[in-house]
């Protein structure tokens, strides 16, 4: 492993067994997030077989707000990280620029019906590893991650952290992880926020391709992961190099 995204949407790629492939022979890994039920099964079975890769079962907030998830698939999803041994995206959004204020309780309940299989199915010896979405939500979420003790059973990663420095604090200390994107060291908060993160639960991601059913290519997640380390690494003033290193041995730890 010479790179680690955490968190990328390999289905939304309309090539997303080249691009896998094409990762795959470049010493990219990477965990591939979906929004659906029906695109984590999609994507797990045409991307078996690729050590590479890892396909995580999601159901993405702004989905459940806006009923392209139904109640149905929100079960269906939890029935799926029952087993799955990873899970994302799921989380919470109360961003009114995304989605409206009156489906907090659908979002809360799918998110907590998530948790709850999640950590119930989780093998203490190959805890499942949780990707988590959480704009204007990050204290709401650590609550239920605790409630229903995805906390002490999963390995939580907040994805593009974007709540309070105490909301950071309080999740840093739960043991929660964070994946940086590119877009984070462009903004002062984004900058403090990489820096502040403990090295050993620091990954790297790109939330990538910027839209559905696109063609893109591995090289272009490259570029991203490498523009997200130099700006992590001027965040942190380290060596670029030495800092993928350290994410490349935190995604063993975290994927092992």
């Amino acid at each position: 492993m010479r790179l680690f995204d955490a968190h990328c949407h390999l289905d939304f790629m309309s090539n997303m067994d080249e691009v896998a492939r094409d990762a795959a022979a470049d010493g990219l890994h990477v965990l591939a997030t979906t929004v659906t039920p029906q695109g984590y099964l999609r994507a797990r079975d045409a991307l078996a077989g690729l050590p590479n890769v890892s396909v995580a079962v999601g159901a993405h907030p702004w989905w459940v707000a806006d009923g392209r998830l139904s109640p149905a698939d929100v079960r269906a999803a939890a029935d799926l990280a029952g087993t799955a041994r990873y899970v994302g995206e799921v989380g919470m959004d109360f961003s009114p620029r995304h989605v409206p204020e009156r489906s907090r309780d659908a979002q809360r309940a799918a998110l907590r019906l998530v948790c709850e299989a999640a950590a119930a199915g989780s093998d203490p010896a190959h805890p499942t590893v949780m990707s988590i979405h959480s704009v204007r939500s990050a204290g709401e979420v650590l609550g239920i991650l605790s409630q229903t003790g995805c906390l002490e059973r999963c390995r939580c990663v907040f994805h593009w952290f974007s709540g309070s420095s105490d909301e950071l604090h309080a999740a840093v200390v739960a043991g929660c992880w964070f994946s940086v994107n590119p877009m984070m060291p462009r903004t002062r908060r984004g900058r403090e926020y990489a820096r502040q993160v403990p090295l050993r639960r620091l990954l790297t991601e790109t939330d990538l391709p910027p839209g559905e059913d696109v063609p893109f290519s591995a090289a272009q997640i490259e570029d991203a992961l490498r523009e997200c380390l130099a700006g992590i690494a001027r965040a942190r003033s380290c060596d670029a190099g030495e800092l993928a290193q350290a994410v490349c041995d935190n995604a063993v730890r975290l994927l092992s």
